[in-house]
């Protein structure tokens, strides 16, 4: 019942935030919520590639919770949210993902990130290595 909670609240959270900055975005069948407003030419990644990207992490309140530039990763290491949010964009494409805590990590703490929170991303994939 409480994960079920979460999910509700997330979705409500979301939009409001959605709905207060005036972003047009698009819900995924997972839930995840995303807002490309740069479309990018280059590739696509794959749940296996090798991303560079700038990002910027912070909760719906706007307090930030990390950032990276040139950030080199591969994506079976990251949250399923951005398995799947990433796989929307192009190289040189920016938006927005926002992410349940469902799609993160879950109701429980995770260092400086609460137990079901929703996460938002700045992202710019620079490229698909």
């Amino acid at each position: 019942m409480k994960k079920y909670r979460f999910k509700h609240q997330n979705e409500e959270a979301i939009k409001a935030y959605i709905k207060a900055n005036k972003l047009d975005a698009q819900k995924t069948d997972s839930g995840l919520y995303y807002s490309i407003f740069k479309e990018g030419d280059g590739k696509c990644p794959s749940p296996d590639s090798n991303i560079t990207i700038n990002y910027f992490g912070y909760f719906t309140d706007g307090e930030a919770f990390d950032q990276n530039q040139s950030f080199e990763i591969n994506m079976a290491e990251v949250i399923p949210g951005w398995i799947e949010g990433m796989q929307l964009f192009k190289e040189g494409g920016e938006g927005i993902l926002f992410i349940p805590a469902h799609l993160a990590y879950g109701i429980e703490d995770n260092g400086s990130i609460p137990g079901g929170s929703v996460l938002i991303f700045d992202i710019q994939l620079i490229k698909v290595n």
